[in-house]
C-alpha cells in the first residue's frame, strides 16, 4: 500500500508540474511587464528543477510518471487562449496564472490526503510543490 500511494502521489505531482509549465509556455509572451515576465522564467525554472527531481524519485520506482489529463489539459489551453485574446493584458495573464495555482494547491492537497500512506519523501515533495504554488500566488497578486 505504501509504495502504490507514493507511486499516485509521485504520478500527481508530475503531471502538476507539467500543467504549470505548459500554462506558463501559453501565456509568457503575452506579458508586457518585464518584472512579471521575469517571474513567470523565474517559475519556470524552479518547475524544470522538480521535474528533474520527480522524474528521479519515480525512476526509483520504476515509473515514467503521469502526463496532464488531456481534456483538463485542453480545457485550460481554451481558457488561456480565449481570455488572452479577448484582453491581452498583464492582469488576464495573472488572473489565468493565480487561478491554475489554486487549482494545483486543491489538486495537490486532496491527493495528499488521499495517498496517505505515501513515503515521506513523496509527501515533501508534494508539499514543497503546493508551497511553490502559494509562493505564486502572493507574488503574482501585485499584476491582478
Amino acid at each position: 500500500m505504501i509504495e502504490h500511494d507514493t507511486i499516485e502521489l509521485l504520478r500527481e505531482c508530475d503531471a502538476g508540474i507539467q500543467m504549470g509549465i505548459s500554462a506558463i509556455d501559453e501565456v509568457k509572451d503575452k506579458v508586457k511587464s518585464r518584472e512579471f515576465c521575469g517571474l513567470l522564467d523565474g517559475y519556470q525554472r524552479e518547475y524544470a528543477q522538480l521535474q528533474n527531481e520527480i522524474q528521479g524519485l519515480l525512476h526509483t520506482y520504476n515509473d515514467e510518471g503521469k502526463d496532464p489529463n488531456p481534456v483538463a489539459k485542453g480545457m485550460a489551453w481554451i481558457k488561456t487562449n480565449l481570455s488572452v485574446a479577448m484582453n491581452e493584458t498583464d492582469q488576464t495573464v495573472a488572473d489565468l496564472i493565480t487561478d491554475g495555482c489554486n487549482m494545483g494547491v486543491k489538486s495537490l492537497n486532496k491527493y495528499l490526503n488521499q495517498y496517505g500512506a505515501a513515503d515521506g519523501r513523496a509527501q515533501d515533495f508534494a508539499k514543497k510543490l503546493i508551497e511553490l504554488q502559494e509562493r505564486q500566488l502572493k507574488e503574482i497578486r501585485v499584476y491582478l
